[in-house]
């Protein structure tokens, strides 16, 4: 056994720790084949920066099952890594490197990767260290990377694959484009922000002279790419100028009235201009009636020179000179302030430009058909909670081609090359032999193309005899946030079934986001963030996992609440001080905690041992369920309410008594209980839980590697659970009229018990060293047919009531005195009160709130003084 400290210090306890368990490998699978095996692959942190608190509440929640699961027999891997993460990572280094005055075109591209990969080591080390800090029980020998060889190689099997299976094409697309970085976006790599705009009102004259059309616009720099401008089909107000054609403003060139079944007429004036190559739509519209394609615009956002003299203005800047020029050449009619939803690239916040770009695509209509027709299988992938499964559904019934290529240098290279000489492209694993006549594509694959193939790619795939890949794959459990469905779990899952024809998990368990104390999403610009790190330095990493668990139900948001926090580490203070007051009380020659002998048991006994039972089959069951914040509930109230503030104190009865035998009983109990108590919490708070198990009479080296608990059938005892109740409820009642009247716990008193049910009698009957124990009694009469007392203090309880003369419990001449005083004081502030309202100055000329402030203090004081004549009346009817 080892002595404790008097309080818990969370840096004493966890210093080393981690240091420990992995000096013991204890985080490997355990490598027993009869076992059944539990795996899961981190959610991988980008290489980005530090984690933050939504990655510590992903983690915690992984951590937990992986623990629970270790302790329950099972073979666990917990596999860790970290994502590339492409456009995001190279956005950051480019930004650094801009601070210091280089840029990656003039430093080359080899010269550019190496500085990310630098980075990528940098913050690879601060994650790693911060997974230490959380306490993550990761197999570090298996660890990878999204861009380590291993991966690579999935990577560009799975590429070739879908190539050669049509699912994987290149063509000129709309697509958005970040003309800050340069690259193109999927659509969920777009938010959609409210702006400031306006529709600009243009002429478009007729070329034979006879008029104009007008037409709207909420982009007039598009307009040196229209090739035509539509009207509905079947528009009766424009039947007659279908076929004319019209002059383009500032550029003069000729362009058809065509009909389309894109325009609404109702919205507007009915009239469209038609940019194929600046808008999703309009290219469908330019593909119907074979439209040319005129891209306006360079990779940067400036005008090319399709855009004449406007040519090298940012596209803003064109969009401002061109509509002063169309006024003054007299071709705007009006501009119409708006405010609309814009496209905004989610990495570098500008605006997107739906541009015209050859990219590399996947085909998504049949993948997402296999997941929809596999979700309504036994093997289907299954969402906790479960109302998430429809809007991964959506998503899939809904879904368009994914643009998967960006033109990036930090990331998957496109295994495609194309012949210098003939243009013929090649796909392959693999580069051509004749590599001099070969070019590579310039462009890198999206990053969550790499991540979707992150269940099975680290297990080893596409080498499907591995080991680690026939033993967990499947996976069991994905743990993220409702928010990324769309960008990863989805991904996973088609890209699982398409390559392995197997679910890539069996359940995925979504929380919510972390919000700060107002409710407000967590972000840098609001600078309300929080490092968990800094919370791990304060409160400790358990009670941090103990916040992040208990707090929420699956799918809900959270707020973050230091309030809980320092909550969470008074828990952790009342466990440890448990476990010192059962250290203290041991034997030196105390043996590990055994199976005790229910025959030996007292009402105590047999109470706490059933509760302990219901706890271990609620906490077992609502952790398969994923209900982290009912287990935790459960796990308090035991804890605290019934081992700590009742069964300890009642052992003290023992413990302090003469009888040796039954002290050791008590010990023997307190140990097993404690020990279980450890075992139970060891999945959420695994630092101090190994610290305490170890201090005391223990078998094996970690709590890690216990048997976490199980039911017994001799514990269960629904009699003594409800005895113990109706035994406590006696107490609390006493308690509670002791302090209503300021009557200390040690002074004995008269009690009278009143029962419903003569049964019961044996309760108090047999546990009469309880009751002597904590209610003090001078005199204790119970009975079904007492008469109560004319002058006494009343409690109702279920099955009894509980009455307590007032002369036994005052000394009634000096408490009127007492109340007399009281009575004088609160006259005079009625009095007060009264004087300073009746002062129709303060009335008139304070603010409101501070009269109805006044008016509370009277009302509360009259109250007051009502109820100390009401005790006053009734200490005089006592005497």
């Amino acid at each position: 056994m080892t002595d404790l400290a008097p309080k818990y210090n969370p840096n004493e306890v966890e210093k080393g720790r981690y240091q420990e368990w992995l000096d013991e490998d204890l985080f490997k699978p355990s490598g027993d084949k009869k076992a059944h095996p539990y795996s899961i692959v981190i959610p991988p942190p980008n290489v980005t920066g530090k984690l933050h608190l939504g990655h510590a509440w992903d983690t915690a929640i992984q951590d937990t099952l992986i623990r629970f699961k270790r302790m329950e027999g099972y073979d666990t891997l917990y596999l860790p890594g970290m994502d590339h993460a492409g456009i995001a990572t190279q956005a950051k280094v480019e930004a650094k490197l801009r601070k210091q005055g280089k840029d990656r075109h003039q430093m080359g591209r080899e010269a550019f990767v190496k500085q990310v990969w630098d980075w990528k080591d940098e913050y690879a080390n601060i994650i790693k260290g911060q997974w230490a800090k959380m306490g993550l029980s990761l197999d570090y020998s298996r660890e990878r990377f999204t861009l380590d060889k291993g991966l690579s190689k999935a990577v560009r099997k799975v590429f070739v694959q879908l190539y050669n299976e049509g699912l994987i094409y290149r063509g000129e697309y709309i697509i958005n484009w970040d003309p800050e970085l340069q690259t193109a976006l999927s659509d969920i790599e777009v938010i959609h922000k409210d702006d400031k705009g306006a529709f600009y009102h243009v002429k478009y004259p007729f070329a034979d002279g006879s008029g104009f059309v007008e037409i709207a616009t909420t982009r007039p720099e598009t307009m040196f790419g229209d090739t035509a401008v539509a009207v509905a089909p079947g528009d009766e107000r424009y039947k007659d100028i279908v076929g004319k054609e019209l002059v383009l403003p500032l550029v003069g060139r000729h362009i058809p009235i065509i009909e389309d079944q894109h325009v609404d007429p109702e919205f507007g004036t009915g009239l469209v201009k038609i940019t194929p190559a600046h808008d999703p739509n309009d290219f469908q519209v330019g593909n119907r009636h074979n439209l040319e394609r005129i891209n306006v615009m360079n990779d940067d956002g400036t005008m090319n020179e399709e855009a004449g003299k406007y040519a090298g203005m940012d596209r803003f800047e064109a969009r401002e000179a061109l509509v002063k020029d169309l006024k003054k050449e007299g071709y705007l009619i009006k501009v119409e302030p708006i405010v609309h939803s814009v496209g905004h690239s989610e990495r570098s916040g500008v605006q997107v430009e739906p541009r015209l770009s050859k990219q590399w695509f996947v085909k998504m209509k049949p993948l997402a058909e296999e997941v929809l027709k596999n979700q309504k299988t036994d093997g289907k992938v299954n969402f906790v909670p479960e109302r998430f499964e429809g809007t991964l559904n959506h998503w899939m019934e809904d879904v368009h081609d994914w643009v998967n290529s960006r033109q990036l240098w930090w990331g998957h290279r496109i295994p495609a090359w194309y012949n210098k000489k003939t243009g013929e492209t090649y796909v392959g694993e693999e580069a051509p032999k004749d590599i001099e006549n070969w070019e590579q594509d310039p462009d890198v694959l999206d990053t969550w193309f790499s991540s979707a193939l992150w269940p099975f790619s680290t297990l080893g795939w596409p080498d499907t005899d591995n080991p680690d890949f026939k033993r967990y794959f499947p996976t069991n459990t994905l743990v993220t946030g409702y928010d990324i469905i769309f960008f990863w779990v989805s991904r996973m899952i088609f890209q699982g079934l398409h390559f392995t024809k197997k679910r890539p998990f069996k359940d995925v368990v979504l929380h919510g986001l972390m919000r700060d104390e107002q409710g407000r999403k967590m972000s840098k610009s609001l600078g309300n963030g929080v490092d968990p790190m800094d919370v791990v330095d304060k409160y400790g990493a358990d009670a941090l996992r103990w916040f992040l668990l208990n707090g929420t139900a699956p799918g809900q948001d959270t707020r973050y609440d230091p309030k809980k926090l320092a909550a969470a580490w008074n828990f952790i203070n009342k466990i440890w001080n448990a476990n010192r007051f059962v250290i203290m009380n041991l034997p030196e020659d105390a043996k590990p905690a055994h199976m005790p002998d229910t025959t030996q048991f007292d009402l105590a006994d047999s109470w706490i041992f059933d509760r302990l039972n219901h706890t271990v089959s609620e906490v077992t069951r609502l952790f398969d369920e994923y209900k982290f914040g009912e287990a935790g509930r459960e796990l308090y109230n035991f804890i605290w309410n019934d081992f700590c503030d009742w069964y300890i104190e009642i052992s003290k009865v023992a413990l302090n008594g003469d009888d040796e035998e039954l002290k050791a009983r008590k010990q023997e109990n307190l140990i097993w209980i404690l020990d279980q108590i450890l075992r139970l919490m060891h999945p959420i708070m695994p630092f101090v839980t190994e610290k305490l198990w170890l201090s005391m009479p223990h078998e094996g080296k970690s709590i890690m590697t216990a048997k976490y608990p199980e039911t017994h059938a001799e514990f269960e005892n629904k009699q003594a659970d409800n005895d113990m109740a109706f035994l406590i409820e006696v107490i609390k009642a006493v308690r509670n009229i002791r302090m209503e009247v300021n009557a200390p716990m040690s002074s004995q008193i008269d009690i009278m018990i009143q029962l419903d049910d003569e049964a019961n009698k044996h309760i108090l009957d047999d546990n009469f060293e309880y009751v002597e124990n904590f209610l003090h009694p001078k005199d204790l009469q119970v009975a079904a047919d007492i008469e109560a007392p004319k002058l006494a203090k009343t409690a109702v309880i279920p099955g009894a009531q509980i009455f307590v003369p007032l002369t036994e419990l005052v000394n009634v001449d000096d408490e009127l005195k007492k109340m007399e005083k009281e009575e004088k004081r609160l006259e005079e502030e009625v009095q007060r009160a009264e004087k300073k309202l009746a002062n129709q100055g303060f009335v008139a000329h304070a603010p409101e709130a501070v009269v109805n402030k006044e008016k509370e203090k009277k009302a509360d004081y009259e109250s007051q003084l009502a109820g100390v004549r009401e005790r006053m009346k009734e200490l005089k009817e006592s005497k």
